[in-house]
């Protein structure tokens, strides 16, 4: 049987069987199973030798129905339709099991941004806007930062839609710099949240955390504050896994521990954290099959967990900070060798929370401290994680299809107030 690569059939067939074990009835699933609006659009932007080339983007609005579609944009070679609709889908149960009034949203552009210039990658953001501003705004689709866009870029995107509109609208967009109506606390919430789940785990799980081993695969955004806050909350970080253009993948590795702070200020100045001083090369193959690590931390992009790889991994517990990280062929085998899975729209739901927070002040007009935000979010994501696991063990199913469950119930709850089915 070939494996299931597809994330948009993954993304359904977890719709269908959350569906099914709640016993809702087909109607909620043919409801979901699609977005309700998927757009494509062609980017035509002037290159910095004069000419013209076009570029694809994607925006998928898969449900409204608790509050407006949330989800980041990513520029990225391998974006495709299916995988935005995925992700779009993966949104919608982010939302639901944070509890936050949203529902999924997702977009991207296919394009390498490493062969574009600043200008050239500004041209292409206000492009983008440009193209998606009629079925967004900030009552009814908010983007947000994803895989190799930023703050910078969400900056891009508020000042473009602001002319769109006619009005300053900060709300269009959130991840924004500080100074234009970001929150402070926004830019590390992914990772902050997944370290929340790394102390939940422990916590659960009778662990110390000061004598717990992580290893992470990825050192962007999500990654790289994932293993910064964890280190501070007193687990240890003995690898992180990479990838750069030039050598392909890779991994430094310290079975004592590295130090991430210096890990940070090595790769802000070198671009990358090869040969990085603290810790060895090894090769990928060697990071998935560490057998001295307590959790595993998938921090990069979809399938990194597959049938290739997933008999390796000798870590009882994976939290998942990317999305779809792990293929379902993949997690039946982590799952016959005593692997338990914490799964993705739990454990780096902390980005669409703070987001959620930034919409709120952005309305308002009234600012929170990092303080504020850290403790409304490590209070949602507790919440969650409690809901989560609950209903893991009242139905005796794994944590992922919980998650599944605990959101498909709430959006179904409503979809029968509203007549929806």
């Amino acid at each position: 049987m070939a494996e299931t690569l597809n994330p948009f059939k993954i993304a359904q067939d977890e719709i269908k069987w959350a569906c099914d074990k709640l016993n809702l009835g087909n109607s909620v699933y043919e409801v979901l199973k699609e977005p309700e609006r998927v757009i494509v659009v062609n980017i035509p932007v002037k290159m910095d030798d004069g000419t013209t080339k076009s570029f694809v983007g994607y925006r998928s609005q898969h449900s409204t129905i608790l509050g407006p579609a949330k989800g980041g944009v990513r520029f990225h070679p391998n974006v495709n339709l299916d995988e935005v609709k995925a992700l779009s889908v993966w949104m919608t149960f982010k939302c639901g099991v944070a509890g936050i009034p949203y529902g999924g949203g997702k977009g991207g552009v296919c394009v390498d941004t490493q062969e574009l210039s600043k200008g050239e990658l500004e041209r292409l953001a206000r492009g983008y806007i440009r193209a998606i501003a009629p079925i967004i705004s900030p009552e009814k689709d908010i983007p947000a930062p994803d895989v190799a866009t930023n703050p910078q870029v969400m900056a891009w995107f508020m000042d473009e839609y602001s002319k769109f509109a006619g009005y300053n609208t900060p709300g269009i967009v959130t991840g924004k710099p500080v100074s234009i109506g970001g929150s402070l606390g926004r830019n590390q919430a992914t990772g902050y949240g997944v370290s929340v789940m790394v102390q939940k785990v422990c916590e659960q799980l009778g662990m110390d955390i000061n004598k717990t081993k992580l290893a992470i695969q990825g050192f962007g955004n999500v990654g790289s504050f994932a293993a910064l806050t964890s280190a501070q909350k007193g687990a240890t970080v003995v690898a992180i896994a990479e990838w750069d253009k030039k050598i392909g993948t890779y991994a430094v590795y310290n079975e004592d521990g590295l130090d991430i702070e210096a890990m940070f200020k090595y790769k802000e100045e070198k671009g990358n954290i090869i040969d990085f001083p603290g810790g060895k090369m090894i090769s990928l193959d060697e990071f998935w099959k560490l057998d001295n690590v307590d959790i595993m931390i998938p921090a990069a992009m979809e399938n990194a967990i597959t049938t290739k790889n997933a008999a390796d991994i000798k870590t009882k517990i994976i939290v998942e900070a990317a999305n779809g990280p792990t293929t379902p062929e993949a997690e039946q085998i982590l799952i016959k060798n005593g692997v338990t899975v914490f799964p993705d729209i739990l454990c780096n739901s902390g980005g669409v929370t703070a987001s959620y927070f930034e919409w709120v002040q952005n309305l308002q007009n009234f600012y929170w401290t990092v303080e504020e935000v850290n403790s409304r979010l490590e209070g949602i994501m507790t919440k969650a994680f409690d809901e989560v696991y609950k209903m893991h063990e009242d139905y005796k199913v794994t944590l992922r299809e919980a998650a599944g469950m605990v959101s498909i119930k709430k959006i179904a709850d409503v979809m029968k107030l509203r007549g929806w089915v």
